[in-house]
C-alpha cells in the first residue's frame, strides 16, 4: 500500500506540473489573443481607410482626386475668365459635383453652364468649335493657375496645334484676340494651322513649304 501511495503522489505531482504548464500556456495564449484582437481592429480600421482613400466610398472619390479637385477648381476659375470672353459670356465651366452613374471615379468631370438656357449640361454636348474654345481656355487657365500658385515659374510659350478649322468667323476672331493679348503680355504663342483666314491674322509666320529637294522654311513678318 505504501508503494501505491507513493506512486499516487508521484502521479499527482506530475499531473500538477502538467496543469501548471497548461495554465502557463493558456495565459500566454490569452495575451497573444488579446494582441491579435488589437491588431485585427487596427487592420479593419486601416482597411476601411484604405478603401475610402481609393474611392470606395459613397461619393466614389479617392483621396488623390479629392486633393486634385482644389487645384482643378482653381484652373477652372482662370479658364472661365478666358472662356467667358471667347463665347461672349455664354458659357462657364464647372466641376461636376453630382455623382455620375456607375461606380467609376468621380470628382474631375466637367459640366458647362449655358446662360442662354440657364442650365448645366455635359461638356460632350458642345459643338466642335465650342469644344475647341473650352480646351483652349483650359490650357490657358492651367498656365495662369501655375503662374499664380508658384510665383517663380513663368510659362512664356504656348503652342496650339490645329483646331481653329472648327471655328466660325466670329469665334475665330475671339480666339485670336485672346492669343494676341497673351502675345502683348510678352508671351510667345505658336499656332500650327492650315486655315488661310488664320494665317492672314497672324503678324509673324513661319511658313514651311514642300519642294522636290525637301522642305523649305521661310519667316514672314
Amino acid at each position: 500500500k505504501e508503494k501505491q501511495i507513493e506512486d499516487l503522489k508521484v502521479l499527482i505531482n506530475n499531473i500538477s506540473n502538467i496543469l501548471n504548464n497548461q495554465q502557463t500556456i493558456f495565459n500566454d495564449l490569452s495575451l497573444v489573443f488579446k494582441e491579435y484582437n488589437k491588431i485585427l481592429v487596427l487592420h479593419e480600421d486601416l482597411s476601411t481607410m484604405s478603401l475610402a482613400a481609393n474611392g470606395q466610398n459613397k461619393k466614389y472619390l479617392s483621396f488623390e482626386r479629392y486633393v486634385l479637385t482644389e487645384y482643378f477648381d482653381n484652373i477652372l476659375e482662370h479658364a472661365n475668365n478666358r472662356l467667358k470672353k471667347m463665347t461672349s459670356g455664354r458659357y462657364l465651366l464647372y466641376r461636376k459635383v453630382d455623382k455620375s452613374k456607375g461606380r467609376q471615379q468621380q470628382g474631375l468631370d466637367m459640366e458647362i453652364f449655358d446662360f442662354e438656357t440657364g442650365k448645366r449640361r455635359d461638356v460632350k454636348t458642345l459643338s466642335g468649335g465650342e469644344t475647341f474654345k473650352a480646351a483652349l481656355s483650359l490650357a490657358l487657365g492651367l498656365a495662369d493657375a501655375i503662374e499664380n500658385k508658384v510665383g517663380n515659374i513663368s510659362i512664356d510659350t504656348l503652342f496650339i496645334d490645329e483646331g481653329f478649322g472648327t471655328l466660325d468667323e466670329e469665334s475665330l476672331n475671339q480666339a485670336i484676340e485672346i492669343l494676341l493679348e497673351l502675345n502683348n503680355d510678352n508671351k510667345s504663342i505658336g499656332i500650327i494651322s492650315h486655315v488661310q483666314e488664320l494665317k492672314d491674322l497672324i503678324p509673324t509666320k513661319l511658313i514651311v513649304s514642300k519642294t522636290d529637294n525637301g522642305s523649305v522654311v521661310k519667316i514672314v513678318d
